[in-house]
C-alpha cells in the first residue's frame, strides 16, 4: 500500500510539470493591444503566467514584452479608452441634476479606472471614473 501515495505524489508532479504558458511571438512595444498572432503556447509552468491565450486576447501591454519570454498577468491590463491631454466630456450627476462640461483627461484610464482630469472652464482638476463610452464621471 506504500507504493500508491509514491504513485500518485509522481503523477501529481508529472501534470504540473507539462502546463502550458503563453510567451511573446515577437517583441511587444507597452500600450499595444495583444492579438493572436503575437502569442505563443509553450510546454512551461511558471507562477503568476498566463496560462491560456484568451486571458490575454485584447488586453493591452502595461510593459515591454520580448520575445520568447513568457507573459505575466500582471504585465497587462485592460486596454485604455481614455488617452491622456483627450478633450472629455465631464459628467456630474446628483439626483436629477445633471451638468456636463469639457474636460482634459490628465491621464490614460481604462472603464471603472479613477483618473484625474481638468475641467476646462473652470481650470480645477477632479477626480473622475472612466465610462465605457469614453466619458468621465465626476465623483464628489
Amino acid at each position: 500500500m506504500k507504493l500508491v501515495p509514491a504513485l500518485l505524489t509522481t503523477v501529481l508532479s508529472a501534470s504540473t510539470a507539462f502546463a502550458d504558458s503563453i510567451v511573446a511571438a515577437r517583441n511587444i512595444r507597452p500600450y499595444e493591444v495583444l492579438t493572436a498572432d503575437m502569442l505563443l503556447t509553450v510546454p512551461n509552468s511558471v507562477d503568476g503566467a498566463a496560462m491560456h491565450a484568451d486571458q490575454l486576447l485584447g488586453m493591452e501591454a502595461s510593459v515591454a514584452l520580448f520575445s520568447g519570454r513568457t507573459i505575466m498577468l500582471s504585465q497587462v491590463a485592460p486596454p485604455a479608452i481614455v488617452e491622456r491631454n483627450a478633450i472629455v466630456p465631464l459628467i456630474f450627476t446628483k439626483g436629477a441634476l445633471s451638468i456636463e462640461v469639457e474636460g482634459r483627461a490628465l491621464g490614460r484610464g481604462s472603464v471603472g479606472e479613477r483618473i484625474r482630469a481638468m475641467n476646462l472652464q473652470s481650470k480645477t482638476s477632479l477626480t473622475a471614473i472612466v465610462q465605457p463610452n469614453g466619458t468621465l464621471l465626476v465623483t464628489e
